[in-house]
């Protein structure tokens, strides 16, 4: 099952650019597969939420809570990932991390005779809502493995100049995750029970989890290859020589590269906001539907679908623009995304009740724009960290996006039972206009500029 290329000291240029282009198409469609299927145990829970809520008979604020404290521990494991990731060969990592995941949700839908049985030992009735909380947190530590590999990898083999696109190719896994799982869950709970939307997925991930450890790799230096700045003469503006090439020490990384780095910081707290508005759609989106638009299950799976896979587009198209257009600002373009999702949160929330065509354009309008400085606000913290930080700074990232998205957990849950959902969407709004705020500070910044201020 190993990985190396086998190639040589003064081996032929031609051979190694052969190898290096081999490798990248390899890593793409590897990483597609890979993350995408993160997520078919991770939105899952979403998809069995209405159900869930009928059989246990709890509240939205209960459920919400269960939706907070996921990315709680997500946020923290992906922070603490990003600086695993740096020090040890990815391939293991993230395959055992989705095989874990797995598990997890296997776990999840045993969780009521597991809830009755431990009950049955203390003769009283323990609802099963507990242990899915713990069990669906557990679950977000081990989907903390799925992404900072992916950054590092990302950035050890493209530069600069090729990054912008072909990370949005790879982000685009998050939508091909999500869609699967939306409208193949909604099918399973309707047909299965919802037991069967954690128990089916989980097993497809498991044959995934090999996958990854027979396709993955680690840096070019582990397949005999050059170290990308020497090999493209990139690096980040130079090229790392001598001891350089020697991976640092965490102290290293958090005192040089993390801590005294403004711009990352900068997109932290707009990713923050961001997480909120992005989280929220997708925590709520079908009960969103079902409850205040008036839509079935299926049809509320597919609209939020929709939303989902505009995503897809609006990765590679985003990406594409700050590569091309832009000059690596990805920051600037990423303003501009948010002035525009300001705006279609304006218009969905003013939108009638019981247009189902009109909503699902919204849907894919607002996926679009959220979708476009997600993935780049990814690659801004990566490039601010540097090629030799890349995974730890966009854990951090990762980290402050889901802090946000705890309010849009037991937040927005709170919001909902107390004061309808059209405060929630307002509450998105004014969460967009602080994120538009953070971007904007870096608006000039590009990877060269960002890793040293």
């Amino acid at each position: 099952m190993g990985c190396k290329s086998a190639l040589k000291k003064g081996t032929d240029p031609s051979q190694i650019d052969r190898a290096y282009r081999r490798w990248r198409i390899r890593l793409l469609y590897t990483l597609i597969v890979g993350y995408a299927a993160f997520y078919l145990v991770r939105q899952n829970m979403q998809i069995a939420v209405p159900l869930m809520l009928k059989d246990f008979g709890c509240t939205r604020t209960q459920v919400g809570w269960v939706f907070s404290v996921f990315p709680l521990v997500y946020g923290v494991g992906k922070f603490v990932s990003g600086a695993v990731c740096d020090r040890v060969n990815v391939r293991y990592y993230m395959s055992i991390g989705l095989f874990l995941a797995a598990l997890c949700s296997v776990l999840i839908g045993l969780a009521p005779p597991i809830a009755s049985g431990c009950g049955a030992l203390f003769r009283t009735a323990l609802s099963p809502l507990p242990l899915i909380a713990v069990l669906y947190s557990l679950n977000g530590l081990f989907q903390s493995t799925g992404w900072p590999p992916i950054a590092r990898l990302m950035t050890n083999w493209f530069s600069p100049k090729q990054l912008g696109m072909y990370w949005g190719v790879v982000n685009m896994s998050h939508q091909i995750g999500s869609g699967i799982i939306l409208i193949g869950g909604a099918w399973l709970g309707q047909h299965f029970g919802w037991r069967s939307i954690f128990f089916v997925p989980a097993a497809v991930c498991v044959l995934i989890s090999l996958f990854l450890l027979k396709n993955l790799c680690d840096t070019p230096e582990s397949e005999g290859l050059p170290p990308l700045a020497l090999y493209e003469n990139s690096g980040q503006g130079r090229e790392l020589k001598g001891e350089e090439a020697v991976r640092i020490s965490l102290k290293e990384i958090f005192l040089r590269h993390i801590l005294p780095n403004r711009a990352l910081w900068l997109v932290c707290m707009a990713n923050f906001f961001l997480y909120v508005v992005r989280m929220g759609f997708f925590n709520w989106a079908p009960t969103f539907l079902q409850e205040a638009r008036g839509s079935t299950p299926i049809a509320s799976s597919f609209q939020s679908a929709f939303f989902e896979i505009s995503g897809i587009f609006a990765g590679i198209f985003a990406g594409y623009i700050s590569d091309r257009w832009a000059g690596g600002r990805r920051n600037a373009v990423c303003t501009v995304f948010m002035a525009l999702l300001i705006l279609s949160l304006f218009i969905f929330w003013l939108a009638p009740c019981g247009q189902q065509l009109v909503d699902s354009i919204l849907l894919i309008v607002i996926g679009f724009f959220v979708y476009g400085p997600q993935s780049l606000a990814g690659i801004a913290g990566a490039e601010f960290g540097s090629g030799r930080a890349a995974a730890t700074a966009n854990g951090l990232t990762g980290f402050f996006g889901y802090m946000g998205a705890i309010f849009s957990g037991f937040g927005v849950g709170l919001i909902i039972d107390n004061f309808g959902w059209n405060q929630a969407i307002f509450f998105y709004i004014c969460c967009a206009a602080a994120s538009l705020f953070f971007f904007s500070l870096n608006w000039s910044r590009t990877a060269q500029s960002g890793s040293r201020k």
